[in-house]
Formats: C-alpha cells, structure tokens, sequence
C-alpha cells in the first residue's frame, strides 16, 4: 500500500491489535519501511506484546486505549490520530467476539440470550460503523486508501447450510450489510477509498482456539500466514472491488 507519491509514508491504522490478527498485522506493517503505525488494544493486561513493541518501536508505533463500543472513545481517539497525521491510507478493524466469559456461541433456540445477542452486535457490528463515520474526514485525500473489517463466512446468509450459532452468525451479517452501506457513502465522498469485509479463515488464535478440533491442519492457518494472505488480498483491490467481501484466498463470497 503507497500512495500516490512513493517517497512519503503511508499511515495505516489497526483497531483491535491486543493480540492474534490484529497483532499480526502490525507486525507486518512495522516491517514494511515506509508504513507509520497506529494501533489500538481494549485491556492492557492482555496487550503486553503490543505495550511492548510500541515501547521498542516508539518512532513508528503508537498505540491507544479503546473500547470500539463507546463512540466518545472513538472520537476522542480520531482526534488523537489527527494531532499525528491529517490521513490514514490503511484501516483494518480486527475487533470481534465469539466467546468471552460465560458466552458461548448458540447451538440451539433454547439457549439464545438477548443480552449476549446484544454483546455480538455492539462488538461484532456497530463498532465498524462508528470507525466509519468518525474516521471519514481522514480519507479525503487523492491517494489509494482501504477500510477493511475482519468478518467470517459463518455471516453469509446464503452459506448458512449448518445453523447454529445465531448470535456470530447474525452480527457478522450485520457487518457485511454496514460495510456494504458505508462502501457507497464513502465512493460518494472518499471515492479513492475501498471498503471491503474480509474472511481470514480458520486462524491459530483464542478466539478459534476452543474449536479447532475438528479442523484439518491444512485449514489451520497461523496468524502470521492469515496476515500474508489478507495484505496479498488488500494489495490487489481497485475503487471497482469497493462494497465487497472476499475471503483469505482472495475470491468473492456470497451475501
């Protein structure tokens, strides 16, 4: 990712880099010369590799406290990155939940609880939208420029042949449509930019960790090989590929 003048630096920011692909993807952008990067984690007690790397990494590493569910955060936090840059190039919003303390992914009717329901789409959906508005005036620029949030092909209605885990499987979806609706604003406004939703596959990472047992190994990515995969995808988009969703492998999934 360059822009349009190749001796300046791109400026890209991954929202949700505590740990697996968030992680992984800063990692790979600070090994990338030309990139500045910003990152955001929600617990410090689970983001000391990030703590860490931004400590050895101060002059092209900062990092940021952020609940994606608060919009006063959200704002405060683009205001922050606009006292370091008037433009970011590159937005990866790696935030999601599958399971966290008692919540569990639904099997079944019987287990269906509206307030997890609701935790899915606070986390898993409306987080995008609010990066979206927000982050806006940082795309009004003549460059090449992506928003991209990590999805899951469980969210595509017309792949859902298995049921079953409603809550992921509907806020996922909810996703896909937000990004899809910001895809046409943003050609509108920010036409330069390419929004797009992105399936990782089965990553080596906690949040999969407790259902990788009926995986095959070869469909168990590691972290490092899902980014790979991911920026190889990104790097090939044009303003035409804008309101789509594609998987690691770079093909078009179904709605």
């Amino acid at each position: 990712m360059t822009p349009s003048n190749a001796s300046q630096s791109t400026h890209a920011l991954i929202v949700g880099a505590n740990g697996g692909i968030g992680l992984g993807f800063v990692q790979a952008l600070l090994a990338q010369s030309s990139v500045q990067v910003y990152a955001t984690y929600r617990d410090p007690n689970r983001a000391q590799a990030l703590l860490t790397l931004a400590q050895s990494q101060s002059d092209r590493l900062k990092v940021y406290p952020l609940d994606l569910t608060d919009e006063d955060q959200v704002s405060q936090l683009v205001t922050l990155i606009q006292a370091e840059t008037p433009v970011l190039h590159q937005v990866i919003n790696c935030v999601g939940v599958l399971h966290e303390g008692t919540y569990q992914p639904e099997k079944s009717l019987r287990q269906i609880n509206s307030d997890q329901l609701m935790h899915y789409f606070q986390v898993n959906s409306i987080g995008a939208v609010l990066l979206a508005k927000h982050l806006l005036p940082l795309f009004r620029h003549g460059d090449r420029s992506l928003f991209a949030s990590i999805s899951a092909k469980v969210g595509s209605i017309e792949d859902n042949r298995l049921g079953g885990w409603y809550g992921y499987r509907a806020s996922k979806a909810a996703l896909n449509m937000f990004m899809k609706t910001i895809a046409i604003e943003y050609t509108r406004k920010c036409p330069n930019t390419i929004v797009v939703a992105l399936h990782p596959g089965t990553t080596d990472t906690s949040l999969s960790k407790p259902f990788q047992a009926n995986v095959p190994p070869e469909k168990l990515f590691s972290v490092e090989r899902t980014v790979g995969q991911l920026l190889t995808v990104l790097d090939s988009l044009t303003p035409a590929d804008t309101g789509n969703f594609y998987s690691w492998d770079g093909s078009r999934l179904p709605w």
